[in-house]
């Protein structure tokens, strides 16, 4: 028996909720509308929160959450657990989310609603947590049935996660098959064919997905996908075109992300960061809020080889009371420093050891894989060829196109590499 998933009247039936879950940019015009026709809807106006969020102040999101509570108590008890997972979920009590969610499908199984919040469950940044997640998402998908669009794309980035490239690429696929404008499917399927190495395929795919969905949320963040596969298979124009008409002031992370790969491989970098601009970032009371924010902000500092404001970071980083700062960025940072500044043996004292460590800096599989390729590139500048091999070979061994990761290897690095000024 498949579960009902139409209750407290609202469902994926839904337009609004149905944009939002599709990512689609016209996800907030549509919700701005459903709150204006429905004003009375707690889960309405709670979704337009969930979807507004780092827009609103404190004030803003308190104020629109209070309203949304009073509302869905008069509705029924799943409407006030949703408004209240959304609240939590806001305000980055990600723990908590991953907790209420978890007695909020034993009530309400294949709520697709709510799935709207499963990333909790990998924001703690925890290894339990994020287990828990994936096995709820299992559940979830069994009990919907592969006819829910929504549970087939989110099992698809699940699959994906956990490096099962070929089930997240059938999954992906059925469920775009279902609805071609799933946003999160079309992502799932980008990280699949990264694990593949798909090159030119991958890039083919994602261009014509785009072209047809160009109001994506995703956009920018599925060209950037788009770019990796071309570093895959050496076409490094285009991922430069890609870095630079696509990503702005704003995509420090995507930029910073590609140019370090970019520099890695002994290529000229897309155009770059304000340095100026990555400090401000640094020093802004957010700056330093998330792990893998201030992990990208690295990345930027390193590209323009600012040897001093990177051990300054580091030592910030090692003087925080989070474990994951402390214990996996510090030294991470601290790696970078090193190899901007020449000394590239410490580097790998320092990047040695740390292995499956470096997924407490949060992100996804492919965001943290450019701590590898900077550990290899060191190992093979220091000598140390055979390691480096043996630390990429399951790449190679597995990808149809492994250009980048051939230049990774390569024995003389090209004097471009790690020291642009």
């Amino acid at each position: 028996m498949r579960v009902r998933r139409s209750v407290a009247g609202v469902s994926m039936r839904d337009v609004p909720v149905r944009e939002l879950a599709a990512l689609s940019g016209q996800a907030v015009p549509s919700l701005r509308q459903w709150v204006a026709e429905r004003p009375r809807l707690g889960v309405a106006r709670a979704l337009l929160v969930l979807a507004t969020a780092d827009a609103l102040s404190d004030t803003e999101l308190r104020d629109e959450l209070t309203v949304a509570h009073q509302d869905a108590r008069s509705a029924d008890a799943r409407s006030m657990s949703l408004v209240y997972g959304v609240f939590l979920h806001t305000h980055r009590q990600y723990r908590l989310t991953a907790d209420h969610l978890l007695t909020h499908f034993a009530r309400w199984p294949g709520d697709e609603v709510a799935g709207l919040m499963l990333d909790a469950f990998h924001a703690c940044g925890e290894d339990g947590y994020r287990a828990r997640g994936d096995a709820l998402a299992e559940e979830q998908y069994a009990l919907s049935g592969p006819e829910s669009w929504t549970w087939t794309s989110r099992l698809a980035w699940v699959r994906a996660e956990q490096g099962r490239a070929e089930e997240a690429h059938e999954l992906a696929d059925r469920a775009l098959a279902l609805f071609p404008r799933s946003g999160p499917a079309a992502h799932a399927r980008a990280h699949a064919e990264h694990e593949r190495g798909a090159g030119p395929a991958s890039t083919a795919f994602l261009d014509e997905w785009l072209a047809a969905h160009p109001e994506a949320m995703q956009f920018k963040h599925l060209n950037w996908h788009a770019a990796l596969q071309s570093l895959a298979c050496g076409d490094f124009t285009d991922a430069r075109r890609r870095a630079d008409e696509v990503l702005g002031r704003a995509d420090v992370g995507m930029r910073s992300a590609t140019n370090w790969r970019l520099l890695l491989a002994g290529q000229t970098p897309a155009g770059r960061c304000d340095l100026a601009h990555v400090r401000e970032l640094l020093a802004a009371p957010g700056g330093m809020a998330e792990v893998f924010h201030t992990f990208n902000l690295a990345l930027a500092l390193a590209v323009e080889a600012a040897t001093d404001d990177l051990r300054a970071l580091a030592h910030r980083a090692a003087r925080d009371e989070r474990p994951d700062y402390q214990y996996v960025l510090a030294p991470v940072v601290r790696a970078l420093a090193e190899i901007t500044a020449g000394r590239t043996a410490a580097a790998v004292d320092l990047l040695t050891g740390l292995s499956a460590r470096t997924e407490r800096l949060g992100g996804v599989r492919v965001e943290r894989e450019i701590v590898q390729d900077t550990l290899a590139r060191a190992l093979v500048d220091t000598g140390e060829h055979a390691r480096a091999a043996t630390l990429l070979h399951p790449r190679i061994s597995t990808r149809a196109h492994h250009a980048y990761e051939d230049l990774l290897l390569a024995r003389k690095a090209p004097a471009a590499v790690l020291t642009v000024a």
